[in-house]
């Protein structure tokens, strides 16, 4: 099997799994958790193809749903297990982020992209299958809170750029250009690193006078 599309079967697990953890957290039916799995699973990649031309990656090869059908069933079957991993969402989340960051990267550079613009569709590609769910799920999507999430797949695509200079084999670079995006995410929650906020010390509105 390409590693490219090993590392993207992986991130296909990994945000079906964010999107299982999601909807049965709201409660959602059987069918409700299969819709989430799925969106957070392909929404990212969907626009990623659209937007550089590429046929629609899940519609032309059904191993993409194939392994979100099981990854929902098993992780379903086995929610009580994964409700007792801390921040598992969390993890299953940033994970899917840190490959399909990489995966959208190499997808731009294979139609000639130039380095800005494959960085703004691996960021796109690894956080709106996210905002999707969280949406759909009635939540303020991560990515537009003050929270290191975009920022960490930025961080990624320029690490893979400069790998790329030095002259890394890619899939050394692809490897650690994910760990990058993963770990930048992982040390922004430990330390609790967030983005400045534009509002300063003004109140919510909720706690106005």
């Amino acid at each position: 099997m390409d590693y490219l599309l090993f590392m993207d079967i992986l991130g296909t697990v990994a945000f079906s799994i964010s999107g299982v953890l999601t909807a049965m957290k709201k409660r959602m039916d059987a069918f409700g958790i299969l819709i989430i799995a799925f969106v957070t699973a392909v929404g990212g990649g969907t626009l990623r193809d659209i937007l550089i031309g590429f046929p629609i990656t899940w519609m032309r090869n059904l191993t993409y749903v194939h392994v979100i059908l099981i990854t929902t069933i098993v992780a379903a079957l086995f929610r009580s297990k994964l409700v007792y991993l801390r921040k598992s969402l969390f993890l299953f989340d940033t994970i899917g982020i840190g490959l399909y960051t990489v995966v959208g990267i190499q997808k731009a550079i294979s139609i000639g992209l130039p380095p800005v613009i494959c960085v703004a569709i691996g960021t796109m590609s690894a956080c709106f299958g996210g905002v999707i769910r969280d949406i759909l799920c009635n939540e303020i999507p991560v990515i537009f809170r003050k929270e290191i999430y975009a920022t960490a797949c930025i961080l990624g695509g320029v690490s893979y750029f400069l790998l790329v200079k030095v002259g890394l084999p890619e899939n050394i670079t692809f490897i650690i250009s994910g760990a990058v995006v993963i770990l930048a995410r992982l040390l922004a929650v430990v330390f609790k690193l967030q983005l400045p906020s534009v509002y300063g010390k003004e109140k919510e509105p909720s706690e106005a006078p």
